[in-house]
């Protein structure tokens, strides 16, 4: 896929509440910690950092981690984190061995999860967790028609072929990390309610600040007039419209945790 721009913190704000959730789920789940600083690996524009300061800040240092510069300016706004930190998480590694490494919808981005799982609880301080959640969503429709579209309308630009969805069933997660620790894996179906879009389809303007992104950046305005035409035609069909103009939207998002 070719090189992507940079974030758009605004456009992913959008829709904040129904990102923010999943956040919020797997915060749930982590459980008491051990001494050490908290990371939040791929933090974007802070969506979760209230959160995070709000049940450890007042003990602890909470340092935000992302690749992206807008991201980074609009969490540093957000003032919930002690540092911000950009690097790729990729290979990213902490300066001290963090209590909680706490990833929501980043790591999906990285390929090769079972040497990137693994490397990250080892950077763990001992008994600390890594907490991740990722979209799962790569057979929906919502997903699905990007790929199929661009490689129907681009052959040349995009290569799919051999495709592999970057985040595969809960139960490779946890054979993957069984070894590692106490590990924990579910997956959650949300339902989201998106209003009514002035123009084009509600599920667009969902996918269009994320998934979409990489497509996007290899097409010109014209070729992505086309493909934005396109997709909308086929989430009307996929995703209808209820009666006062709002979609339906099933999303699947993967979650664990593991404690080193």
């Amino acid at each position: 896929m070719p090189g992507r721009s940079d974030w758009n913190p605004e456009a992913y704000a959008q829709f904040g509440d129904l990102r923010l959730r999943p956040a919020l789920d797997l915060l749930a789940r982590v459980g008491d910690l051990p001494a050490g600083d908290i990371v939040d690996l791929g933090c974007g524009s802070g969506a979760a950092g209230a959160a995070l300061a709000a049940r450890f800040g007042d003990r602890r240092r909470i340092h935000g981690v992302d690749a992206s510069p807008a991201m980074l300016k609009a969490a540093r706004g957000a003032g919930c984190y002690d540092r911000l930190i950009e690097a790729d998480a990729a290979v990213w590694t902490p300066e001290t061995p963090p209590a909680l490494i706490f990833s929501n919808a980043a790591l999906h981005w990285l390929p090769d999860h079972d040497v990137l799982m693994p490397r990250l609880a080892a950077c763990l301080a001992p008994k600390g967790v890594l907490a991740v959640q990722m979209p799962r969503q790569y057979g929906a429709p919502s997903h699905r028609f990007l790929r199929d579209f661009a490689a129907e309308m681009f052959p040349d630009r995009f290569d799919l072929a051999s495709w592999k969805a970057p985040v595969g069933p809960p139960v490779e997660y946890h054979r993957m990390l069984s070894e590692l620790g106490r590990v924990d894996v579910w997956e959650t179906d949300y339902v989201q309610r998106l209003d009514p879009a002035p123009e084009g389809h509600p599920v667009r303007r969902f996918t269009q600040a994320t998934a979409m992104r990489p497509y996007l950046d290899a097409l010109s305005a014209a070729e992505a007039a086309d493909f934005i035409r396109r997709y909308d035609q086929g989430l009307a069909a996929a995703y209808p419209v209820e009666s006062d103009g709002s979609v339906l939207f099933p999303f699947r998002r993967l979650f664990f945790t593991l404690r080193r």
